[in-house]
């Protein structure tokens, strides 16, 4: 094959690849889209089942305001499109599998597949968990902390950047298990030095849990201590990984 034919024939691929890649974007957008219709439907509603756990815990007189003329319509329509992303994400991330996959080996697919499962469904319990555990307990004790004479009101667009960034960080705090075993199973990490540094992982992780949680140790700790406890287990699994390419390598 003479250099004209390979370099057209890296050209061909390159473009067929590029072609893929706009199609599983455009397949991405498109759900995205239909998912964010009903949601903008129900943006009332879909606004006041995330605010009920400060709603709920407020003091009496309080309630949450608005401090622009457009918030009452743009922090719902942010609230339906975020919620549509969450919601269409399983499928976006099938289509960015669909589109790597083809280059993978047989036994690199066996081991992402389960990674990229476990990631969905880890990152969905941490949204879950900060939802139905950690923020009843956080607004009861912010609420509970105004000073006399201070009337609490909340805005709108405010509470709302603060719970997507709390959802986002509880997610993909429970994302450490995966990670972890990526690390290893890469190579980047080794299981001994990530056992060797637990200290400095734990002060790390509730370093990171203050900045990203309100001022109080409550949320902190609701925050820091899963993570921990998913570090550990991420070591296990790791262990167990470097455990069966060890017992492979020894029968081949």
């Amino acid at each position: 094959m003479s250099g004209d034919e390979r370099e057209q024939l890296a050209e061909g691929s390159l473009i067929s690849h590029l072609v893929e890649l706009r199609e599983r974007l455009l397949r991405a957008v498109i759900a995205v889209v239909i998912l964010f219709v009903p949601c903008a439907i129900f943006q009332d509603q879909l606004f006041t089942l995330v605010a009920l756990p400060l709603l709920e815990r407020l003091p009496q007189g309080s309630q949450m305001i608005a401090t622009s003329p457009v918030a009452p319509v743009l922090v719902p329509l942010k609230l339906a499109f975020m919620a549509a992303v969450f919601l269409a994400m399983p499928y976006v991330l099938y289509q960015a599998w669909a589109f790597v996959a083809p280059g993978l080996y047989k036994n690199e697919k066996r081991f992402a597949i389960p990674l990229v499962l476990s990631s969905i469904v880890l990152f969905y319990a941490g949204t879950a968990f900060a939802y139905f555990v950690v923020f009843p307990l956080m607004f009861a004790f912010l609420a509970s902390t105004a000073p006399e004479g201070v009337l609490m009101m909340t805005d709108m667009g405010n509470y709302l950047n603060f719970v997507l960034l709390l959802f986002f960080a509880f997610g993909v705090a429970l994302e450490i298990p995966v990670a972890t075993v990526l690390m290893a199973a890469t190579g980047i990490v080794q299981v001994e030095k990530m056992t060797k540094n637990r200290g400095y992982v734990l002060l790390g992780i509730f370093v990171i849990a203050a900045f990203l949680t309100p001022p109080d140790a409550i949320s902190q700790s609701f925050m820091a201590i899963p993570m921990y406890l998913l570090y550990e287990i991420g070591i296990v699994l790791s262990r167990v990984l470097v455990k069966q390419r060890a017992e492979k390598a020894a029968l081949s």
